[in-house]
């Protein structure tokens, strides 16, 4: 899961990413709004954790702007404040969601498993499925009707993008931007290689899920 932070209190900026990172979040961390706007209008983020009061552009005025540019990327946003009106702007302009400071690092993370979950058919906070293939968030198993092999953290990362979002054809430029970052010199074979090791676990477990070839445009996951 990669998720974009944008916080200038650098202290607590870095005690979110090291908490993040260890959640198995891939995290993006800047410092101010100007910044925050150009990284999340890649819309290579599946989550941004966004606070109101930053420098250069203040996190509502980056809100509006990705909401005006239709990057429907949920949205938590940060802030000091706790009156109401902070709020109903926020969630008028299109927020997902709402933490106000000080708050406990349990709580973001339940935040943002609640607005991950709208997006993939997860069974629980620990489980992936589609189709007759389970994905554990915590082994980085791969089940089948009950048997089950280790993928590697690359694997992984891979499968798990495709079972957020089942049928839709992802291309490879996607999953390197996705995976890793938008400057990521990664050549496509690379990508063609862990495909492959994926399809041959799959194989391997004789499941109905595949992950497909769409010539010219990319791949897809379908059963």
């Amino acid at each position: 899961m990669k998720l974009l932070l944008v916080e200038d209190e650098k202290e607590l900026s870095e005690a979110l990413v090291e908490i993040l990172s260890k959640n198995k979040y891939v995290v993006d961390a800047v410092y101010d709004g100007e910044d925050g706007l150009n990284y999340a209008l890649t819309d290579i983020y599946d989550v941004i954790v966004l606070d109101i009061m930053i420098p250069k552009l203040n996190g509502l005025s980056v809100l509006k702007e990705l909401r005006k540019k239709e990057i429907t990327t949920p949205i938590i946003m940060l802030t000091a404040k706790s009156q109401i009106e902070d709020r109903v702007q926020g969630l008028d302009l299109g927020a997902d969601d709402y933490l106000t400071k000080p708050f406990a690092a349990e709580e973001l993370l339940a935040r943002l498993r609640s607005i991950t979950r709208r997006k993939g058919n997860v069974i629980n906070d620990n489980y992936l499925s589609y189709g007759d293939v389970r994905l554990d968030l915590n082994t980085y198993d791969l089940e089948v009707k009950g048997e089950s092999i280790r993928l590697t953290l690359k694997e992984f990362e891979i499968i798990k993008y495709f079972m957020e979002r089942p049928k839709v054809v992802v291309s490879k430029d996607d999953l390197i931007t996705k995976l890793w970052g938008f400057d990521a010199e990664i050549e496509y074979n690379n990508i063609e290689v862990y495909i492959s090791f994926i399809r041959k676990k799959l194989q391997h477990l004789n499941s109905r899920v595949n992950i497909v070839t769409i010539r010219g445009v990319g791949y897809r996951m379908e059963e």
